[in-house]
């Protein structure tokens, strides 16, 4: 009753009863919430504040994820040089009996080259000492970087367009052949037009970006008028401009009269990227171009009212149409604008250091590699500025590996894709480190819809 009676008059006291398993889901619901305060053995004072930074290191977040596939990549391409040296391989043969000498042939060559291939990316220390010790100039000392960021400014161009485009929602395949419409006509601008010097170069390295643009329309409007998958029609237009490119070559006012192989008039001095170092070294004004264009691009798509549609687009194409945003349009916007990007990154090849006329090669396999840059970036813009820095070191770096160690270029091509398999799998990487999962981690690499 008098149970009862204390429940009718409304009192907020609950029984015994009722009172003690209540207070106990209270405790155990704050003790995990709160670890600290649990009943459990705490831990270490002196160790907690390290613990919790190596159990929040040790996550499945994007920067751990980057540097495991780095070091992945590392490991396996040392196992690769050792397994494709002769010499090295045959001190395995007696392992069992004097292991020391498999070991220390294997360490000497990975480490070997490795060096080399920091010292022809960033710095050699011999050469640092040579200068101050006055045996050497100036020059030497910044050649590494200075080859790294030549390579790095056309991949810059070519992984933002790629990027561009993932982000719209479409994969542009065609980098390479709006890169290699880019060197053609950058290069026709640089040795048919006589103009002076500052005003030659802008117009060049225009008439590049405008190439490009416009081999990227086609696709764009393909997309947008009829439904073509972008990936088969840059693959095909690829075709087209690397063909166009070898045509051209041997026309008459292109091909070069003093030359009887396939290579065009020799680009202007007028029209030539100026170098930032002198004529010792070959980094040229496309790296200072490459960072301007990362920036405004990181503004287009994060600040501007094209940058909202295009990423609404490439998220939900049918919420953007009904939104009131017009998704052919903006197809054909984007494939243009990343066309363009492309073609800067041709015009680098001819304007810049890396060569002066045309060839069949000349713009090498920047478009492709572009497509390894934006996965390593994560179709981020500075995030694809500092891929491309690190694709222009290994490519910088494993020409000293080749001339100092032996190791063949390819090799280092080998060390490119293991970093962007990793890169581009992070559960992979996750399963072999046994990563916690990271709440705020992001590792999924934005791709094409319908791809």
């Amino acid at each position: 009753m008098s149970s009862d009676n204390g429940s009718s008059a409304g009192s907020p006291d609950k029984p015994p009863a009722e009172a003690e398993p209540a207070a106990a889901a209270h405790a155990a619901a704050q003790a995990e919430a709160e670890p600290s305060a649990g009943t459990g053995p705490p831990a270490p004072d002196g160790d907690s504040l390290g613990q919790r930074f190596l159990h929040n290191l040790w996550a499945a977040n994007t920067v751990t994820v980057t540097v495991l596939a780095l070091l992945l990549a590392v490991v396996i391409g040392g196992v690769l040089m050792i397994v494709s040296d002769p010499e090295v391989l045959a001190t395995y043969t007696y392992f069992f009996a004097r292991p020391g000498d498999a070991l220390s042939a294997s360490w000497t060559l990975v480490s070997e080259a490795y060096a080399n291939l920091f010292k022809g990316s960033v710095i050699d220390p011999s050469a640092v000492r040579s200068f101050v010790a006055g045996d050497t100039e100036w020059p030497t000392v910044f050649r590494p970087i200075s080859e790294t960021l030549t390579y790095t400014a056309p991949l810059v161009f070519t992984g933002l367009s790629v990027a561009l485009a993932f982000r719209g929602g479409l994969f542009n395949i065609g980098a390479q052949g709006q890169a290699i419409i880019g060197v053609v006509v950058a290069a026709l601008a640089g040795f048919l037009l006589p103009l002076p010097l500052v005003l030659h170069v802008v117009v060049a390295v225009l008439a590049g970006a405008l190439g490009g643009a416009l081999w990227g329309f086609f696709p764009g409007f393909l997309k947008a008028r009829t439904g073509a998958h972008e990936v088969i029609t840059t693959i095909m237009l690829n075709y087209v401009a690397l063909y166009f490119l070898t045509w051209i070559i041997v026309q008459p006012g292109v091909q070069n009269p003093d030359r009887p192989d396939a290579i065009s008039r020799p680009v202007d001095t007028t029209a030539q990227l100026p170098r930032l170092l002198g004529d010792g070294l070959r980094v040229h004004a496309g790296i200072l171009l490459a960072v301007a264009v990362t920036a405004a691009v990181a503004w287009l798509l994060n600040r501007s009212a094209f940058g909202f549609e295009l990423r609404a687009v490439g998220a939900n194409p049918d919420a953007a149409r009904t939104a009131g945003i017009s998704v052919a349009g903006t197809y054909v916007l984007l494939m243009v604008v990343a066309g363009g990007l492309a073609g800067l990154g041709g015009a680098n090849m001819v304007l810049g250091s890396t060569a002066n006329a045309l060839t069949p090669l000349v713009a090498a396999q920047i478009g492709f590699d572009g497509i390894l840059v934006a996965l390593l970036g994560r179709v981020k813009p500075w995030g694809v500025a500092l891929a491309a820095l690190l694709f222009g070191a290994l490519r910088a770096g494993g020409n000293a590996m080749q001339s100092g160690s032996g190791i063949s270029l390819e090799l280092v091509t080998v060390l490119q894709a293991l970093i962007v398999i990793f890169i581009a799998a992070p559960a992979l990487v996750k399963a072999i480190f046994q990563l916690r999962a990271a709440r705020s981690a992001r590792l999924q690499t934005s791709m094409a819809k319908g791809w």
